[in-house]
C-alpha cells in the first residue's frame, strides 16, 4: 500500500496463469485382471433391475464393472470377481447371456 490512508491504492501485479494440461481421460480397472486402462478400451457390463448385461453404449443405467476384450479375463471375472463389483449374484440366465458374448471375443 501506498501511504498510510485506509483509502489508500493497492498495487496490483500481474501473476502468469499456469498453461492447461490436456484433458483428462476417465480410468477404470478390469475386474478380471485388475489393470487400469482408458474407459475406453474396456467393456462395461451392468447390473439392472432386468439382470446382467453387456453395456457396449456404457451409457446404460445401474451398477457397472468393466473387464477387457480378453476372454481371459472374461473368464476370472466369470469365476467371483464380476458378481462381487456388481454386488450380486449371477444367475444362470445372466451366466448364460455372458457366457454367450465372451465366446465371440478372441482368446488372447
Amino acid at each position: 500500500m501506498i501511504g498510510n490512508s485506509k483509502f489508500a491504492l493497492r498495487r496490483v501485479y500481474c501473476v502468469p496463469k499456469k498453461p492447461r494440461k490436456g484433458k483428462q481421460v476417465p480410468q477404470r480397472t478390469c475386474v478380471g485382471c485388475r489393470e487400469v486402462h482408458p474407459k475406453r478400451s474396456l467393456i462395461r457390463v451392468v447390473r439392472s433391475p432386468e439382470g446382467i448385461f453387456v453395456d457396449p453404449t456404457g451409457k446404460m443405467a445401474g451398477r457397472g464393472a468393466y473387464l477387457h476384450e480378453k476372454r481371459s479375463c472374461w473368464e476370472i471375472g466369470m469365476q467371483s470377481a464380476l458378481a462381487g463389483a456388481l454386488k450380486t449374484d449371477l444367475s444362470a440366465a445372466d451366466k448364460k447371456r455372458l457366457t454367450e458374448f465372451m465366446a465371440s471375443l478372441s482368446k488372447d
